[in-house]
């Protein structure tokens, strides 16, 4: 803790005076019976207390949280203009916010929990929100693991908060890029925004080439590719509802992609790749859901990730360039690279790396734990 770790796990506590109710403010303290740290008290999970403070005492209160959400918004400052209108304000616990996450489409808000403990304490919180921001519209979204809880505190995933209920999917820019969100029941809060940077990347490579997009979801890549002057683009994804999505983040910016052939192909991406028929590409994008959910999967994830980009290597022509991606915060990124730079050089193919990154400032992660996001970009012979 002392050294910034925001979880104390239930293993590490010696002792605790009384059960209590999650949500509640914890005070820790240390072998010498010193104020350590003060916490939000999570009684349903491993993570026993998700520190909000530690080193001198300070009053947890309404002045308090307003000033935490101060700083949260003020290191975006930048970041939203007249041609990017979609991101994240508040990241979890990297902004002082354990377990709570609140992202921008446009006007409307979605505030993400994944944890008990913000159920009595939303009253507080959505007043500075709203304050702060003034949406136009507020939604609630719960993870799985809590939703059960949620009823019983009158909560439930997709909640209006504030507004009124939209009649559809939402619409927001990116880099000028027009694309829709779900916030109602879409995947994490509607959309993946924390590959922005990722997609900005893409663009710049794409002119003239033919791109494959496996694990296309919505076709962020895809649409920045054409943008960017891509001949053609194949979106794969086993999902139907996904390539719809796709399909119509394409017409919401004709005028932009015109002169680049889209594609849809509804297919189990792993399968398809390893068909001897499949034609090939000049930039081929790996972006897989989270392969390792549980740190029990990590090694089963890692072999994915090297059998993926080994599929995507025979599938790339020369001077061809191959991004891998993984979201899996149990998978490091030292060994993510590892598996990716290993299966390059079992391809006996000469390549280079032309770059690595990470989460994108708004995402931004300060303790192991949070830091998931990683890519890779490969440049064959």
């Amino acid at each position: 803790m002392r050294s910034g770790h925001p979880w104390i796990f239930s293993d590490s506590i010696r002792d605790q005076n009384r059960e209590g109710a999650a949500g509640e403010l914890a005070v820790i303290f240390d072998r010498k019976d010193e104020f350590l740290a003060l916490g939000l008290y999570d009684p349903d999970s491993p993570i026993r207390v998700r520190v909000l403070h530690c080193g001198k005492p300070v009053n947890i209160d309404t002045t308090w949280w307003r000033e935490r959400l101060k700083l949260a918004l003020d290191k975006r400052a930048t970041l939203f203009d007249v041609r990017t209108n979609g991101g994240r304000w508040i990241n979890g616990e990297s902004d002082g916010f354990p377990a709570l996450v609140l992202d921008r489409y446009a006007n409307t808000l979605v505030l993400k929990l994944y944890s008990t403990i913000w159920f009595s304490r939303l009253s507080e919180i959505l007043p500075l929100v709203q304050e702060a921001l003034k949406p136009e519209r507020l939604v609630l979204r719960l993870s799985r693991n809590i939703q059960s809880n949620a009823a019983v505190h009158d909560w439930r995933d997709g909640r209006i908060l504030a507004g009124a209920a939209p009649d559809g999917p939402m619409q927001f820019l990116e880099t000028g890029l027009c694309f829709e969100a779900d916030v109602i029941k879409g995947q994490k809060t509607g959309f993946f925004l924390d590959q922005r940077d990722n997609r900005r990347i893409v663009e710049s490579l794409a002119m003239r080439r033919h791109v494959l997009n496996a694990f296309s979801f919505s076709g962020g890549f895809s649409l920045y590719a054409a943008r960017g002057g891509a001949k053609s683009v194949t979106d794969l994804d086993i999902s139907d509802h996904a390539l719809e999505s796709s399909k119509r983040n394409f017409a919401l910016n004709r005028e932009k992609v015109q002169g680049c052939e889209h594609r849809l192909v509804q297919t189990d991406v792993f399968e398809w790749l390893q068909d001897p028929s499949t034609a090939r590409f000049d930039l081929v994008i790996l972006d897989p859901p989270s392969l390792a959910k549980r740190e029990s999967e990590r090694l089963r994830a890692l072999e994915a990730y090297a059998s993926l980009a080994e599929s995507a290597i025979k599938l790339v022509r020369s001077k061809g360039i191959v991004l891998c991606c993984s979201c899996s915060a149990h998978v490091r990124a030292e060994e993510f690279l590892q598996s990716v730079t290993g299966a390059a050089e079992r391809s006996r193919r000469g390549f280079e790396v032309l770059q690595t990154t990470r989460e994108p400032v708004d995402h931004h992660a300060d303790f192991p734990e949070a830091q998931y996001l990683k890519a890779i970009y490969l440049r064959f012979v």
